[in-house]
């Protein structure tokens, strides 16, 4: 388990990144700061469409095969964002890293199919927990390269990182024979539509991820705006630092799926949301307090945390047949959220700062509120 969650956490880092850099990206292109969220964006959209067409896969080959090749797929991405020459490539290298950056998906649901039923939870929460710290220890080690040798060296020392747990992934996964041999490649991608229409837990929980999305990449795509404008000018260091406070907050979530396996999903999920309503107050002080914002920081990622966690936990015993396609389904709607929160977090920033920004997450926050409230009568009902 340690295994696949440094592996989970290395490999959803390429996809990262970049959020610190984006100042340093769009000064080499030219690309304006209203426009620079579109990197994330593209990157986030692509792999969606991984998600889609790559995870489910996991349901039909060899996931050990699966694995290790879309590892090596996203080293040759990562060195060609490295060596980009040009805007076109960047984002060309951008999107190809996204699209295979969905093997951590694919991590976690064999992860899951190798549990015992009755510590499925725990174990979702700790690779999960690999992959959300990844997430937020992109930002250091992505601004402490970036300071000592630039942005580019921290694609070409992850695409050796990648390639070294290709090798460690190939040696130490265990075979497994193809899953379903009865189903083909696009009756696989129909049944995650159809999961859809059956599973009203996945249907429910992937709009909660949707927003929660929406609110974690607000913050972390438009922070390093504020913080590297003239009135702080913190270096990229200091700025990718403040991931270390979200890896507190993300630990800390992670015994949320312990917590779910005891049926108390729902109410975990309601006390995270109320913290990430909470969190954006001590967020929208940045400007005059980095201490608010480290307090901030952590509360925002252990309700992200706990929520994603609780969600993976509640969809993934539902059809241990389609592990792998349910966890495409959820996550194509984490995906779309991390999207729209990277444009519209550095779009409001251009025009209303630092506090708009946080407006709008403290209001994509109440919305998931409002919305697990009302969908937990439902799934009472049902």
């Amino acid at each position: 388990m340690l295994l696949f969650a440094v592996a989970s956490g290395l490999s959803v880092a390429n996809i990262y990144y970049a959020q610190p850099l984006l100042d340093k990206i769009a000064s080499e292109f030219g690309i304006h700061h209203a426009a620079v969220g579109m990197i994330i964006t593209i990157t986030q959209i692509c792999y969606a469409l991984g998600l889609l067409l790559l995870v489910p896969l996991g349901d039909l080959l060899d996931p050990r095969k699966l694995v290790v090749s879309l590892l090596l797929l996203s080293v040759m991405a990562l060195f060609t964002v490295g060596i980009a020459p040009t805007r076109i490539v960047m984002l060309a290298g951008m999107a190809v890293v996204g699209l295979f950056a969905v093997v951590v998906q694919v991590l976690v649901s064999f992860a899951a199919s190798l549990a015992k039923p009755a510590d499925r939870g725990r174990t979702i929460g700790f690779v999960t927990s690999g992959v959300v710290i990844g997430i937020l220890l992109a930002r250091t080690v992505a601004g402490v390269l970036t300071d000592i040798a630039g942005w580019r060296t921290v694609y070409f020392v992850s695409a050796a990182l990648t390639l070294f747990m290709a090798i460690a992934m190939f040696r130490v996964l265990p075979r497994r024979k193809r899953q379903n041999a009865a189903i083909d490649y696009p009756q696989l991608l129909r049944s995650v539509f159809m999961l859809f229409a059956q599973e009203p837990v996945l249907r429910i929980r992937a709009v909660i991820a949707l927003l929660i999305f929406i609110a974690f990449s607000t913050l972390w795509t438009s922070l390093v705006l504020p913080l590297s404008a003239p009135e702080l000018s913190l270096s990229h260091t200091v700025i990718g630092s403040f991931g270390l406070a979200g890896v507190a907050g993300a630990l800390a979530a992670a015994r949320a799926g312990q917590l779910a396996d005891r049926g108390l999903g729902q109410r975990t999920t309601g006390i995270a949301l109320v913290i990430l309503i909470s969190s954006w107050l001590p967020i929208s002080l940045t400007e005059h307090s980095l201490w608010a914002l480290v307090v901030g920081v952590i509360a925002l990622d252990f309700a992200v945390q706990a929520v994603h966690v609780t969600n993976q936990s509640m969809i993934l015993s539902v059809r241990p047949d389609a592990r792998s396609r349910l966890t495409a389904g959820y996550m194509i709607f984490y995906s779309i959220g991390s999207a729209v929160g990277s444009i519209a977090s550095t779009l409001v920033y251009a025009q209303a700062g630092w506090i708009g920004v946080c407006l709008l997450g403290a209001s994509v926050s109440v919305l998931a509120l409002l919305f697990w409230a009302f969908s937990r009568h439902l799934m009472v009902r049902s």
